[in-house]
Protein backbone atom coordinates (compact mmCIF):
# COMPACT_ATOMS: atom_id res chain seq x y z
CA UNK A 1 0.00 0.00 0.00
CA UNK A 2 1.37 3.41 -0.94
CA UNK A 3 1.72 6.20 1.62
CA UNK A 4 -0.89 8.25 -0.28
CA UNK A 5 -3.38 5.38 -0.19
CA UNK A 6 -2.70 4.78 3.50
CA UNK A 7 -3.35 8.46 4.23
CA UNK A 8 -6.57 8.46 2.18
CA UNK A 9 -7.81 5.35 3.98
CA UNK A 10 -7.01 6.85 7.38
CA UNK A 11 -9.04 9.98 6.68
CA UNK A 12 -11.88 7.98 5.14
CA UNK A 13 -12.08 5.67 8.16
CA UNK A 14 -12.21 8.57 10.58
CA UNK A 15 -14.79 10.47 8.55
CA UNK A 16 -17.14 7.66 7.60
CA UNK A 17 -16.81 4.71 9.89
CA UNK A 18 -16.19 6.43 13.22
CA UNK A 19 -14.62 3.09 14.11
CA UNK A 20 -11.50 4.68 15.55
CA UNK A 21 -11.98 5.32 19.26
CA UNK A 22 -10.83 8.62 20.71
CA UNK A 23 -10.95 10.45 17.38
CA UNK A 24 -11.24 13.73 19.30
CA UNK A 25 -7.79 14.99 20.28
CA UNK A 26 -9.42 17.41 22.78
CA UNK A 27 -10.09 16.31 26.36
CA UNK A 28 -13.23 17.70 28.07
CA UNK A 29 -14.59 19.33 24.92
CA UNK A 30 -18.12 19.08 26.37
CA UNK A 31 -16.97 21.19 29.36
CA UNK A 32 -18.26 18.61 31.86
CA UNK A 33 -15.31 18.47 34.27
CA UNK A 34 -14.50 21.51 36.41
CA UNK A 35 -12.39 20.41 39.39
CA UNK A 36 -11.14 23.83 40.48
CA UNK A 37 -14.40 25.77 40.59
CA UNK A 38 -17.62 26.30 38.70
CA UNK A 39 -17.23 30.09 38.71
CA UNK A 40 -14.43 32.63 39.17
CA UNK A 41 -15.10 36.38 39.44
CA UNK A 42 -12.79 39.34 38.95
CA UNK A 43 -10.54 37.53 36.47
CA UNK A 44 -7.94 39.82 34.86
CA UNK A 45 -4.98 37.46 34.37
CA UNK A 46 -4.04 34.21 32.65
CA UNK A 47 -4.23 30.70 34.05
CA UNK A 48 -6.57 27.75 34.43
CA UNK A 49 -9.70 28.98 36.23
CA UNK A 50 -12.75 26.70 35.98
CA UNK A 51 -13.34 24.07 33.28
CA UNK A 52 -10.47 21.58 33.12
CA UNK A 53 -7.95 21.69 30.22
CA UNK A 54 -9.18 25.09 28.93
CA UNK A 55 -6.90 27.99 29.86
CA UNK A 56 -7.84 31.68 29.51
CA UNK A 57 -4.94 33.93 28.48
CA UNK A 58 -5.68 37.55 29.41
CA UNK A 59 -3.62 40.73 29.22
CA UNK A 60 -5.12 44.22 29.73
CA UNK A 61 -8.48 43.10 28.40
CA UNK A 62 -11.07 44.03 30.99
CA UNK A 63 -12.39 42.03 33.94
CA UNK A 64 -14.31 38.77 33.59
CA UNK A 65 -16.44 36.22 35.37
CA UNK A 66 -15.62 32.78 33.98
CA UNK A 67 -18.19 30.05 34.62
CA UNK A 68 -19.02 26.45 33.87
CA UNK A 69 -22.47 27.27 32.50
CA UNK A 70 -25.57 25.15 31.82
CA UNK A 71 -26.43 27.29 28.79
CA UNK A 72 -26.00 24.87 25.86
CA UNK A 73 -27.24 24.27 22.30
CA UNK A 74 -30.50 22.31 22.48
CA UNK A 75 -30.77 18.75 21.23
CA UNK A 76 -27.10 17.78 20.87
CA UNK A 77 -26.45 16.04 24.18
CA UNK A 78 -24.51 18.81 25.91
CA UNK A 79 -25.05 19.77 29.55
CA UNK A 80 -22.31 22.35 30.07
CA UNK A 81 -20.46 25.16 28.37
CA UNK A 82 -17.66 27.56 29.29
CA UNK A 83 -18.85 31.15 29.67
CA UNK A 84 -16.92 34.44 29.70
CA UNK A 85 -18.94 37.41 31.01
CA UNK A 86 -17.44 40.92 30.86
CA UNK A 87 -17.85 42.76 34.17
CA UNK A 88 -15.44 45.67 33.58
CA UNK A 89 -15.09 46.82 29.98
CA UNK A 90 -12.03 47.94 28.05
CA UNK A 91 -13.24 49.74 24.94
CA UNK A 92 -9.89 51.42 24.27
CA UNK A 93 -7.38 48.61 23.89
CA UNK A 94 -3.64 49.09 24.20
CA UNK A 95 -1.50 47.75 21.38
CA UNK A 96 -0.58 44.70 23.47
CA UNK A 97 -4.06 43.91 24.79
CA UNK A 98 -4.96 40.28 24.22
CA UNK A 99 -7.40 37.66 25.37
CA UNK A 100 -7.76 34.13 24.07
CA UNK A 101 -9.01 30.78 25.28
CA UNK A 102 -6.25 28.18 24.94
CA UNK A 103 -6.15 24.41 24.70
CA UNK A 104 -2.68 22.84 24.97
CA UNK A 105 -1.55 19.44 23.69
CA UNK A 106 1.36 17.23 24.68
CA UNK A 107 3.54 16.41 21.68
CA UNK A 108 3.18 12.68 22.16
CA UNK A 109 -0.62 12.97 21.86
CA UNK A 110 -0.60 14.62 18.43
CA UNK A 111 1.98 12.49 16.59
CA UNK A 112 -0.84 11.11 14.42
CA UNK A 113 -1.07 14.50 12.73
CA UNK A 114 2.20 13.53 11.02
CA UNK A 115 3.25 17.14 11.17
CA UNK A 116 6.61 17.87 9.56
CA UNK A 117 6.34 14.97 7.10
CA UNK A 118 5.18 14.66 3.51
CA UNK A 119 2.09 12.81 4.75
CA UNK A 120 0.90 15.51 7.20
CA UNK A 121 -2.88 15.30 7.55
CA UNK A 122 -5.52 18.05 7.57
CA UNK A 123 -7.52 18.52 10.75
CA UNK A 124 -10.93 20.03 11.41
CA UNK A 125 -11.75 21.98 14.54
CA UNK A 126 -15.48 22.07 15.27
CA UNK A 127 -17.24 23.78 18.16
CA UNK A 128 -20.46 25.48 19.23
CA UNK A 129 -20.15 29.15 20.11
CA UNK A 130 -22.53 31.85 21.36
CA UNK A 131 -21.94 35.53 21.98
CA UNK A 132 -23.81 38.79 22.32
CA UNK A 133 -21.01 40.30 20.23
CA UNK A 134 -21.33 39.58 16.52
CA UNK A 135 -18.70 39.86 13.82
CA UNK A 136 -15.34 38.32 12.95
CA UNK A 137 -13.47 36.10 15.39
CA UNK A 138 -10.10 34.40 14.90
CA UNK A 139 -9.05 30.85 15.73
CA UNK A 140 -5.38 29.91 15.62
CA UNK A 141 -3.28 26.73 15.70
CA UNK A 142 0.20 27.35 17.09
CA UNK A 143 3.14 24.94 16.82
CA UNK A 144 5.05 25.66 20.03
CA UNK A 145 8.00 23.42 19.09
CA UNK A 146 8.84 25.12 15.80
CA UNK A 147 7.40 28.65 16.18
CA UNK A 148 4.87 28.11 13.40
CA UNK A 149 1.20 29.06 13.24
CA UNK A 150 -1.89 29.32 11.09
CA UNK A 151 -5.08 31.34 11.65
CA UNK A 152 -8.65 31.22 10.37
CA UNK A 153 -11.57 33.59 10.75
CA UNK A 154 -15.12 32.64 11.62
CA UNK A 155 -18.21 34.80 11.98
CA UNK A 156 -20.76 35.01 14.76
CA UNK A 157 -23.84 36.13 12.89
CA UNK A 158 -26.63 36.29 15.49
CA UNK A 159 -26.35 37.87 18.91
CA UNK A 160 -27.17 35.45 21.74
CA UNK A 161 -27.69 32.37 19.55
CA UNK A 162 -25.71 29.14 19.47
CA UNK A 163 -23.89 28.58 16.17
CA UNK A 164 -21.75 25.62 15.11
CA UNK A 165 -18.41 26.34 13.44
CA UNK A 166 -16.15 23.99 11.47
CA UNK A 167 -12.64 25.12 10.55
CA UNK A 168 -10.33 22.87 8.53
CA UNK A 169 -6.57 23.47 8.79
CA UNK A 170 -4.16 22.05 6.21
CA UNK A 171 -1.51 19.56 7.24
CA UNK A 172 1.91 21.11 7.79
CA UNK A 173 4.81 19.36 6.08
CA UNK A 174 7.38 21.46 7.96
CA UNK A 175 8.32 21.15 11.61
CA UNK A 176 7.80 17.83 13.36
CA UNK A 177 6.25 17.97 16.83
CA UNK A 178 8.37 16.64 19.68
CA UNK A 179 7.37 13.17 20.89
CA UNK A 180 7.28 14.02 24.58
CA UNK A 181 5.01 15.20 27.41
CA UNK A 182 5.71 18.92 26.92
CA UNK A 183 3.51 21.52 25.23
CA UNK A 184 3.76 21.18 21.44
CA UNK A 185 0.50 22.43 19.91
CA UNK A 186 -2.00 25.05 21.09
CA UNK A 187 -5.47 26.03 19.90
CA UNK A 188 -6.36 29.68 20.54
CA UNK A 189 -9.83 31.18 20.28
CA UNK A 190 -9.12 34.92 20.16
CA UNK A 191 -11.56 37.23 21.94
CA UNK A 192 -9.58 40.47 22.26
CA UNK A 193 -6.59 41.63 20.20
CA UNK A 194 -4.72 44.94 20.17
CA UNK A 195 -2.89 46.28 17.15
CA UNK A 196 0.21 44.22 18.00
CA UNK A 197 -1.83 41.25 16.73
CA UNK A 198 -4.10 42.83 14.10
CA UNK A 199 -2.17 45.36 12.03
CA UNK A 200 -0.85 42.91 9.42
CA UNK A 201 -2.46 40.38 7.09
CA UNK A 202 -4.15 37.31 8.56
CA UNK A 203 -1.85 34.32 8.11
CA UNK A 204 -4.10 31.57 6.72
CA UNK A 205 -1.29 29.19 5.72
CA UNK A 206 1.29 27.49 7.91
CA UNK A 207 4.41 29.60 8.24
CA UNK A 208 7.32 30.04 10.61
CA UNK A 209 8.64 33.10 12.42
CA UNK A 210 5.37 34.85 11.63
CA UNK A 211 4.95 38.42 12.78
CA UNK A 212 2.54 38.71 15.69
CA UNK A 213 0.67 41.34 13.68
CA UNK A 214 -0.66 38.58 11.38
CA UNK A 215 -2.15 36.36 14.06
CA UNK A 216 -5.57 37.88 14.80
CA UNK A 217 -6.36 40.35 12.03
CA UNK A 218 -10.05 41.30 12.01
CA UNK A 219 -10.79 40.16 15.57
CA UNK A 220 -13.65 42.05 17.25
CA UNK A 221 -13.28 43.31 20.80
CA UNK A 222 -15.62 41.47 23.16
CA UNK A 223 -14.25 43.49 26.08
CA UNK A 224 -15.80 46.74 24.84
CA UNK A 225 -19.03 46.43 26.87
CA UNK A 226 -20.22 44.82 30.08
CA UNK A 227 -23.16 43.53 28.04
CA UNK A 228 -20.83 41.14 26.22
CA UNK A 229 -20.41 37.45 26.87
CA UNK A 230 -18.93 34.51 24.94
CA UNK A 231 -19.69 30.81 25.42
CA UNK A 232 -18.25 27.64 23.90
CA UNK A 233 -18.88 23.88 24.04
CA UNK A 234 -18.65 20.78 21.88
CA UNK A 235 -14.99 21.31 20.99
CA UNK A 236 -13.57 18.59 18.74
CA UNK A 237 -10.29 18.41 16.81
CA UNK A 238 -10.07 15.45 14.43
CA UNK A 239 -8.31 14.25 11.33
CA UNK A 240 -10.14 15.02 8.10
CA UNK A 241 -13.66 16.38 8.01
CA UNK A 242 -15.89 17.13 10.99
CA UNK A 243 -18.08 14.35 12.37
CA UNK A 244 -20.66 14.29 15.14
CA UNK A 245 -19.26 15.20 18.57
CA UNK A 246 -17.76 12.22 20.39
CA UNK A 247 -19.53 12.12 23.75
CA UNK A 248 -17.91 9.95 26.41
CA UNK A 249 -18.79 8.94 30.00
CA UNK A 250 -18.08 11.56 32.66
CA UNK A 251 -15.72 9.24 34.55
CA UNK A 252 -13.63 8.72 31.40
CA UNK A 253 -13.22 12.46 30.90
CA UNK A 254 -12.44 12.96 34.60
CA UNK A 255 -9.64 10.40 34.49
CA UNK A 256 -8.12 12.08 31.45
CA UNK A 257 -8.28 15.49 33.16
CA UNK A 258 -6.65 14.15 36.32
CA UNK A 259 -3.48 13.45 34.38
CA UNK A 260 -3.00 17.24 34.45
CA UNK A 261 -4.77 18.38 37.60
CA UNK A 262 -6.27 16.71 40.66
CA UNK A 263 -8.06 18.25 43.60
CA UNK A 264 -9.64 16.35 46.47
CA UNK A 265 -13.42 16.98 46.49
CA UNK A 266 -14.17 20.22 48.29
CA UNK A 267 -17.89 20.34 48.82
CA UNK A 268 -18.07 24.00 47.86
CA UNK A 269 -17.57 23.85 44.10
CA UNK A 270 -16.14 20.68 42.61
CA UNK A 271 -17.54 17.78 44.58
CA UNK A 272 -18.81 16.59 47.95
CA UNK A 273 -16.59 15.80 50.91
CA UNK A 274 -17.01 15.10 54.59
CA UNK A 275 -15.86 17.58 57.19
CA UNK A 276 -13.31 14.98 58.38
CA UNK A 277 -12.27 13.59 55.00
CA UNK A 278 -9.43 11.07 55.23
CA UNK A 279 -6.36 12.12 53.23
CA UNK A 280 -3.74 9.49 53.93
CA UNK A 281 -1.81 7.39 56.41
CA UNK A 282 1.63 8.05 57.84
CA UNK A 283 3.95 7.65 60.78
CA UNK A 284 5.74 9.85 63.31
CA UNK A 285 9.27 10.14 62.00
CA UNK A 286 10.05 12.06 65.17
CA UNK A 287 8.06 13.60 68.02
CA UNK A 288 7.51 16.68 65.85
CA UNK A 289 7.34 15.37 62.25
CA UNK A 290 4.64 13.25 60.62
CA UNK A 291 5.42 11.81 57.17
CA UNK A 292 2.39 10.75 55.16
CA UNK A 293 1.78 9.29 51.69
CA UNK A 294 -0.71 10.67 49.18
CA UNK A 295 -1.35 8.66 46.00
CA UNK A 296 -2.89 10.37 42.96
CA UNK A 297 -5.85 8.60 41.34
CA UNK A 298 -4.16 8.79 37.90
CA UNK A 299 -0.55 8.86 36.79
CA UNK A 300 0.11 12.55 36.20
CA UNK A 301 1.83 14.15 33.21
CA UNK A 302 4.85 15.03 35.35
CA UNK A 303 5.76 15.48 39.00
CA UNK A 304 3.12 18.04 40.09
CA UNK A 305 3.21 21.12 42.25
CA UNK A 306 1.13 20.34 45.35
CA UNK A 307 -0.67 22.79 47.64
CA UNK A 308 -3.41 22.65 50.24
CA UNK A 309 -6.16 24.79 51.65
CA UNK A 310 -8.07 24.34 54.89
CA UNK A 311 -7.58 22.84 58.34
CA UNK A 312 -5.75 19.52 58.60
CA UNK A 313 -5.55 17.24 61.63
CA UNK A 314 -3.20 14.40 62.58
CA UNK A 315 -4.49 11.47 64.62
CA UNK A 316 -1.96 9.20 66.33
CA UNK A 317 -2.07 6.88 69.33
CA UNK A 318 -1.86 9.80 71.74
CA UNK A 319 -4.62 11.94 70.26
CA UNK A 320 -5.31 14.67 67.69
CA UNK A 321 -2.93 17.45 66.68
CA UNK A 322 -3.26 20.41 64.34
CA UNK A 323 -0.19 21.29 62.22
CA UNK A 324 -1.73 24.56 61.09
CA UNK A 325 0.04 25.72 57.95
CA UNK A 326 3.18 23.71 58.72
CA UNK A 327 2.75 21.34 55.78
CA UNK A 328 5.18 20.70 52.95
CA UNK A 329 4.99 18.29 50.03
CA UNK A 330 8.20 16.33 49.53
CA UNK A 331 9.48 13.93 46.85
CA UNK A 332 6.65 14.44 44.35
CA UNK A 333 6.47 12.01 41.44
CA UNK A 334 3.85 11.49 38.76
CA UNK A 335 2.27 8.85 41.04
CA UNK A 336 2.44 10.21 44.59
CA UNK A 337 3.76 12.78 47.03
CA UNK A 338 4.82 12.80 50.70
CA UNK A 339 3.02 15.41 52.81
CA UNK A 340 5.19 16.28 55.81
CA UNK A 341 3.45 17.91 58.75
CA UNK A 342 5.16 19.57 61.72
CA UNK A 343 3.47 19.22 65.12
CA UNK A 344 4.57 18.76 68.75
CA UNK A 345 4.18 16.27 71.56
CA UNK A 346 3.88 13.06 69.50
CA UNK A 347 5.78 9.81 69.95
CA UNK A 348 8.38 8.76 67.43
CA UNK A 349 7.41 5.56 65.58
CA UNK A 350 3.67 5.81 66.12
CA UNK A 351 1.35 5.39 63.16
CA UNK A 352 -0.84 8.34 62.18
CA UNK A 353 -3.84 9.30 60.08
CA UNK A 354 -4.07 12.62 58.22
CA UNK A 355 -7.55 14.09 57.69
CA UNK A 356 -9.32 17.42 57.38
CA UNK A 357 -10.33 19.01 60.67
CA UNK A 358 -14.05 19.79 60.40
CA UNK A 359 -13.49 21.45 57.03
CA UNK A 360 -15.65 20.28 54.13
CA UNK A 361 -14.21 22.98 51.88
CA UNK A 362 -10.57 22.04 52.40
CA UNK A 363 -8.54 20.43 49.63
CA UNK A 364 -5.18 19.18 48.50
CA UNK A 365 -4.39 19.73 44.86
CA UNK A 366 -1.73 18.55 42.44
CA UNK A 367 -0.99 20.60 39.32
CA UNK A 368 0.90 19.18 36.31
CA UNK A 369 -0.73 21.35 33.65
CA UNK A 370 0.98 22.30 30.41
Amino acid sequence: MTKARELADLIANVNNGSSLANKNFVINGAMNVSQRSVSETGVTSSGYKTVDRFRPSIGTAGTWTITQSTDVPTGYGFANSLKFDCTTANSSLSAGSDMALQYRFEGQDVQNLRKGTSSAVPVTLSFWVKSTKTGTFICELKDDDNSRQISQAYTISSSGAWEKKELTFAGDTTGALDDDNAKSLTILWWQVAGTNFTSGTLNTSWAGSVSATNRAVGQVNIADSTSNDWLITGVQLEIGKAAAFEHEPFETTLRKCQRYFYRTPDGGSSGTSAAYQHLGNGYMHSSTLCISHFVFPEVMRSAPTCTFSGEVQILDFSGARDPGSNITFESPTSRSVQPQLTISGATQGHGAVVRFQNDADGYIQADAEL
